[in-house]
Parts: C-alpha cells; structure tokens; sequence
C-alpha cells in the first residue's frame, strides 16, 4: 500500500530524514554547526542562501534560524553535507519553493573547495534531488548558477540540467552586478539519478 503524501509532508515538515549515500551523509542544520558554516560561507564564491551581507557568527545564525521556520512552515529544508568517514562538514544545500505547492522549486548549493571535484556535489544532488521529487513530490528543480562558474554549470549538465538561458545581470555582490545560467530539472527526466532516500535499518 503506498504512504500517504500528507504523512510524508508532515514528517518532513517536523523533522528532516538523514539522507545517506556512499561517501556523505546529509542531516538537517543545527546549532552547533554554527563554527563550521562560518567558515564555509566565507569562501570568496559560496552561495550565500539569501545574506547579502558579510558573513558573521549573527548572520549565520540567522541563516540556521530561518532555516528550521521554513521547514517548519513547509517553505523550504536546509541540509548540511558531511563526509560520511570524518563527519566533517563540507557543503550546505537548501530548496526553496516557488509555489504553494511546491510544485516548482529552487536549489542552491555551496561545497568547500578541498571537496570540489570529488563527487561530493553529485552524490549530495542525487539524494537531494531524489528527496525533492519522490518525498516532496516537486515537478520542476531551478538552479541559477554564476555564469563564470563553470566547474557547478559541468555538474548541473552531468545532472541532465538544461539551460534555460541567461539572467543578465540578474545578482549582486560587493556592489557588482553577475550574469547567471538558470538551469532547470523535471522529475521525469531524473531518470539514472533516482537513489533512495528511505531511513536505513541498522
């Protein structure tokens, strides 16, 4: 007998699952991951989930904050990407919808740059991707990416991502203004890339 979507929904809205895969493992933002974030959204290139300031212990706490309310309300789900061998904290990936729904979503995501590379992005995408459309029942994943960025514009095409076009100009950053790529996934072209999400027995 299939689960009921409304279970699902307020499963996820009242905790996020972990999601696991070979080499990461991906829980929900927490507190005590303050330290580390700060240390990782202060990379000249991270992603900065919406703080168009600078990077502060307040800022970032704002960041964990906002991130538990919009879970919370349905609005969006913040995960922390760890290496599954150190625990350590490489990466933080968040979707937000773009409807009532949710529908139509967006993703962002930031990895530190010794991570960068390593299959750490595209393992971290496959479990969240696979979440945002098999448990959250998402139709249609948007990324806008720095249309310099060519290392995360790789990853999204090795994803099955395609290009929409170029926001021009479309975000600013210490004054200045960036052209995006905006990318788009549909869930049924996720194809290869589904994994499974469900919680593992130990």
């Amino acid at each position: 007998m299939a689960a009921d979507p409304n279970i699902l929904t307020s499963t996820w809205r009242t905790e996020l699952p972990t999601l696991s895969g070979r080499s990461v493992t991906l829980r929900e933002i927490a507190a005590h991951d303050l330290a580390a974030l700060v240390d990782v959204l202060s990379v000249g290139d991270a992603t900065r989930f919406g703080n168009d300031g600078p990077v502060s212990d307040v800022a970032v706490q704002e960041l964990i904050d906002r991130a538990v309310r919009d879970r919370a309300a349905g609005h969006a789900f913040t995960y922390i990407i760890t290496l599954t061998a150190s625990r350590a904290l490489v990466g933080l990936v968040q979707v937000r919808q773009l409807d009532p729904g949710f529908e139509a979503a967006e993703w962002e995501c930031t990895i530190v740059p010794s991570s960068r590379g390593t299959g750490v992005f595209l393992e971290s995408a496959r479990l969240v991707g696979s979440f945002t459309f098999g448990t959250i029942g998402t139709h249609r994943l948007e990324a806008r990416v720095l249309l310099q960025n060519g290392r995360a514009n790789g990853a999204l095409r090795k994803l099955g991502a395609v290009q929409e076009g170029i926001l021009r100009r479309s975000l600013r950053r210490q004054g200045e203004y960036f052209d995006q790529v905006l990318w788009s996934l549909l869930k049924e072209d996720w194809g290869d890339h589904w994994v499974s999400t469900a919680p593992r027995v130990h």
